[in-house]
């Protein structure tokens, strides 16, 4: 076991080396994924504002809901659904950013290891407008910056941690077998349906609220509305915290592990 930490704790620090490669590369895809056209980064910001805009108006207005504890919807919405498009989109970008780069891939002196995280980063330029939408709806409705914004690095790191594990994990595997983006693809739609997004967590069974947070995401949800809304610290909740640390850090070492037992057979599949 020691070998396997030792030999992933390697592994991690040599990616850090190529660090300088890693930004420039995210910059670039950035660049050709929303800005090769004139409406690319417009496209991007305006289909999951639409979602949330039809959720708002479906359960807002429709059906008369208010957030937790009277919070305004629209921001009890967007807090949480902001992280996990985030998610979904580094999960997703992860999963094939080795297939979508096979003239990388066969360059003898390039590091394969790299490109999920490419791709978690360009996703992050896209969230950081999503977290600016975030703070100006929190101050339009009265809810203005406090201390408890700075702990927003924390719960991007959260995310940051558990996608590059699933980065790993799903892009080798999905050299070797298309299935694994339906896999991914059901996972996801699921997740986000027991996430609560527009639902809330308190809505379940106290005996029964400790099994949502087998769903990491849940977590980091709650964060961000912890965060902008209600105004607790991270570390008030040591029991989702603790499940969330090792299970993040439980499938960054599957990943990692994964990843470099595949690697080898990379070139001689695609």
């Amino acid at each position: 076991m020691s070998g396997i930490i030792k030999g992933s704790i390697e592994f991690i620090m040599n990616i850090y080396r190529e660090r300088a490669l890693v930004l420039a590369l995210s910059v670039d895809d950035f660049r050709q994924q929303y800005l090769g056209s004139y409406l690319g980064l417009l496209w991007a910001l305006f289909r999951p504002l639409l979602f949330v805009a039809t959720m708002w108006l479906v359960f807002s207005v429709g059906f008369k809901r208010v957030g937790s504890d009277h919070v305004p919807f629209i921001l009890y919405l967007v807090s949480g659904y902001a992280p996990w498009a985030y998610f979904a989109d580094c999960v997703t970008g992860g999963m094939n950013a080795v297939v979508n780069n096979r003239h990388l891939v066969k360059k003898v002196d390039f590091r394969v290891s790299i490109l999920p995280l490419v791709k978690i980063i360009s996703s992050f330029y896209l969230h950081l407008i999503f977290l600016l939408i975030i703070a100006a709806i929190a101050v339009y409705k009265g809810y203005y910056p406090t201390i408890y914004w700075l702990q927003l690095p924390f719960y991007l790191f959260c995310i940051f941690i558990i996608t590059l594990g699933l980065g790993w994990f799903t892009g080798a595997i999905r050299v070797f077998t298309k299935d694994m983006s339906q896999v991914i693809s059901v996972i996801l739609q699921t997740g986000f349906w027991v996430t609560p997004i527009f639902w809330q967590a308190s809505s379940v069974p106290e005996k029964y609220r400790i099994f949502l947070y087998i769903n990491p995401m849940v977590y980091i949800v709650e964060g961000y509305r912890n965060t902008f809304i209600y105004h607790r610290w991270f570390f008030e909740y040591p029991r989702p915290l603790a499940f969330f640390i090792v299970f993040a850090f439980v499938f960054l070492l599957i990943g990692v592990v994964v990843f470099k037992k595949l690697r080898p057979h990379f070139a001689e599949v695609l």
